[in-house]
């Protein structure tokens, strides 16, 4: 009988032993961080937008109007080292520009505009990530994006021998169909519904948090009456630096 019950008590210890062993390897499992996880993103951050003055696509940095994003994006991992990204995000692009009658003088006699237009924008990119540790990962990658006019404002102020004034108005955007090689609804006051470009990506994944950095090179002139993009002259330059945070 004693013995009938030693054989017993090594059964359910030996069953104890491997429940141990199974619960521990599937509690590991569930906790240790993917090298990919990938998920849903809301993110926000800053814009220094500009566009470009010359021919060659390079622009005035004292044009860098700081305007925002927001948004959501999806990363989809396709390896465990490479994903898809892809959302819908507000973003903010244009300009500004300021003329000094007196350039040693900035308190008079002087026009300040800035044109702020507003876009909805779908990003497609692919991103190589890189990890460097548990639930860390540096990641780099590039790809196009579309986007669609919405909304903003141009606004300006103006001083004149001590008299200040300020106007605002709302940015208007062509009727383009963008199945058709026509920009429908152009006129000289009419910016392009759709725009469309590159970006080029960088930064850090830290556990649920993304920093990244974006440079979107836009690809079309900007207004409805320029068709010919063979020059990078009148085109968006948007540098972009935001925050994730993975839902």
């Amino acid at each position: 009988m004693f013995q009938k019950l030693k054989l017993m008590k090594k059964k359910a210890l030996s069953l104890l032993m491997i429940g141990v062993v199974i619960s521990g390897a599937l509690i590991a499992q569930q906790t240790e961080p993917k090298v990919n996880p990938g998920g849903i993103y809301i993110k926000g951050g800053y814009n220094a937008a500009n566009i470009s003055v010359n021919k060659d696509g390079s622009t005035n940095d004292a044009k860098t109007l700081s305007t925002f994003h927001i948004g959501a994006i999806a990363d989809i991992p396709l390896a465990p080292v490479l994903s898809f990204q892809t959302g819908l995000l507000l973003t903010g692009k244009g300009a500004k520009s300021t003329f000094y009658a007196d350039a040693s003088d900035h308190s008079d006699n002087y026009v300040k505009s800035t044109f702020n237009p507003l876009y909805l924008e779908l990003p497609a990119n692919l991103v190589v990530k890189f990890p460097l540790g548990s639930d860390v990962r540096l990641y780099a990658g590039a790809g196009p994006y579309a986007a669609m006019g919405i909304g903003g404002n141009s606004k300006t102020e103006s001083s004149l021998l001590g008299v200040k004034s300020s106007t605002s108005e709302a940015i208007k955007f062509n009727n383009d169909n963008p199945l058709t090689d026509q920009q429908e609804g152009a006129r000289y006051d009419r910016l392009k519904r759709f725009d469309v470009g590159i970006n080029a990506l960088a930064g850090m994944e830290i556990s649920r948090f993304a920093l990244g950095v974006n440079y979107g090179w836009g690809l079309t002139k900007i207004n409805s009456t320029q068709t010919n993009n063979s020059t990078d002259n009148n085109k968006y330059r948007t540098f972009s630096v935001g925050i994730g945070v993975r839902l």
